[in-house]
């Protein structure tokens, strides 16, 4: 059962207020945490994330399997992709924050993160103000359709969760010994 109106809006600032606060727990909405991870010294922010598409795979994995949710699978539009992701970098190096690290930081009362939220409005204004443009000189070029790496390869799903858990077995056990060196 979907949940709407007035239930939604107070499930939203429920997981909301709790994915803020997990943040701030995590320690990946403190700014040097976040400047840290740039600098190799600190993978706390490595870590979280890493947990949380390994976890959040596993239960999209087993929804679908289940037939509880389904894939809604979005164009591989490469060239915005990659310029996308070439902004986002930039601006996090600058930031020193993400958009959800930097929201939960100006819940903490951070100056800076507050300045560089303003920024971040200004910047999805004119994204929206542009994209009709942004669609056909960006989004168009290098376009894929909506494909996965699974359909590409001919690898199954669970092969590739199974791969991707592996992988950060590796790189945890790898990042803990590096730690109890230094």
């Amino acid at each position: 059962m979907p949940f709407t109106g007035t239930t939604s809006l107070i499930l939203a600032v429920v997981f909301g207020g709790l994915f803020g606060a997990l943040l701030q727990r995590g320690r990946v909405a403190d700014y040097n945490v976040i400047v840290n991870q740039f600098r190799f010294k600190d993978f706390t922010v490595l870590r979280v994330m890493l947990t949380a598409i390994v976890v959040g795979g596993i239960g999209v994995y087993f929804l679908n399997y289940f037939d509880l949710a389904q894939y809604h699978i979005k164009s591989a539009d490469m060239l915005g992709v990659i310029l996308g992701a070439t902004l986002f970098g930039i601006g996090m190096v600058l930031y020193g924050y993400c958009p959800g690290t930097g929201v939960a930081a100006v819940g903490t009362g951070s100056l800076h993160a507050l300045i560089g939220f303003l920024g971040m409005l200004v910047g999805g204004i004119f994204y929206a103000l542009s994209f009709s443009w942004v669609k056909e000189n960006i989004l168009s070029v290098m376009s894929f359709g909506k494909i996965r790496l699974p359909d590409i390869t001919g690898v199954h799903d669970l092969v590739w969760l199974v791969a991707l858990l592996f992988i950060a077995i590796v790189l945890f056990r790898y990042l803990d010994r590096r730690d109890s060196e230094v």
